[in-house]
């Protein structure tokens, strides 16, 4: 194990699968406590617990639905519980649905808003008050879609392109506090959302690769290394950046 992070406290929303559970289990491989967010599957969430515990990590898994304040805090206050004051906050929690314009509904957009814009400010809201004294690092997950803005997607496009302006506001606003603000801004990563959705394969990833000067997607450990590295010391100047980590699609 390195040791970048040694007695950090992490908090990981939406961490039971995909690119937020190899978050978690590299910022434990780290040395950070991580509290390990999930909304459904507790299963998933304690699978990722038990795999950094098992190669000598510091994890819990907490339960939240990011979308309710009253969940926010309780998820804030269970880390705090467990860990003690935060060092680290990971806005991964999120999602996305495609539509093309004559398909979008109210509920199309408040599903996504909810979580990916209100859920994620909630969350850094309640993290903040209890973050250590000494400042700390807030990484967002956004997306490289809010700049690629690819055809039919406008909703799941305009949450991402709000979570790069809050982490730019935020970036400002906790400066004082000695709290970072930046965001990794992923491009395509066969995650279990992804291959559920079908985009793994097919027309979707053809384009994008493409289109993509590596000329391939992403892993979730590529994603997950640039998060450890907004979070530790070593990137201890850098707030209120976008990291896009899309293969040089911009």
């Amino acid at each position: 194990m390195a040791n970048r992070l040694q007695g950090k406290v992490a908090l990981v929303t939406g961490a039971s699968k995909g690119i937020g559970a190899e978050i978690a289990a590299h910022l434990a491989a780290e040395g950070a406590a991580v509290a390990v967010n999930y909304s459904a599957s507790k299963q998933a969430a304690d699978h990722v617990v038990a795999e950094i515990v098992g190669k000598g990590g510091k994890a819990v898994a907490i339960h939240g639905n990011l979308t309710d304040a009253q969940n926010a805090q309780g998820l804030v206050a269970e880390t705090v519980k467990a860990f003690g004051a935060i060092d680290i906050l990971v806005n991964n929690a999120g999602v996305y649905e495609f539509a093309p314009l004559e398909s979008i509904t109210a509920e199309h957009f408040h599903r996504q808003f909810n979580l990916n814009v209100l859920g994620l400010l909630l969350v850094s809201q309640e993290a903040a008050r209890h973050f250590n004294a000494a400042g700390g690092s807030i990484v967002n997950i956004s997306s490289g879609v809010s700049t690629i803005a690819p055809a039919n997607t406008a909703v799941y496009t305009a949450t991402k392109a709000s979570v790069d302006a809050i982490t730019s506001v935020l970036s400002k606003e906790l400066a004082p506090r000695k709290i970072r603000v930046n965001a990794v801004n992923p491009g395509m990563v066969a995650t279990e959302g992804v291959i559920a959705a079908g985009f793994h394969e097919g027309e979707m990833r053809t384009w994008i690769e493409s289109v993509t000067p590596l000329a391939r997607i992403g892993k979730v450990e590529e994603i997950a290394a640039a998060v450890v590295f907004l979070a530790s010391d070593d990137a201890s100047y850098i707030t209120g950046e976008t990291l896009h980590v899309t293969g040089g699609l911009r």
